[in-house]
């Protein structure tokens, strides 16, 4: 386990969630999956779709759970978010 100090560090980017607060709403809530956190906290919600944060969620869960990370389940996938222009949608003569 990390130390008190190292828990401030940022685990999601795109959400501004700390490690601290992934190892807290696990205790609180009995968290046993990347999904369930992301329910929760939203990490891996973010543009990035938990490329950044979903490994580390899955540590800190294995810690916290006692289970092998290899044993955590990974995310269930999503189709990625992309920004889209509002025009893209018109048709020609609507423009």
């Amino acid at each position: 386990m990390s130390s008190e100090q190292d828990r401030d560090i940022i685990i999601c980017r795109c959400e501004d969630i700390t490690e601290r607060e992934v190892r807290e709403c696990i205790r609180r809530h009995g968290l046993t999956t990347v999904d369930e956190v992301r329910k929760i906290l939203r990490a891996g919600m973010g543009l990035c779709q938990g490329k950044t944060c979903s490994a580390l969620v899955r540590r800190i869960l294995a810690e916290e759970t006692g289970k092998k990370a290899e044993d955590i389940g990974l995310p269930s996938a999503r189709q990625p978010a992309k920004p889209v222009e509002f025009g893209i949608f018109l048709q020609e003569g609507d423009r």
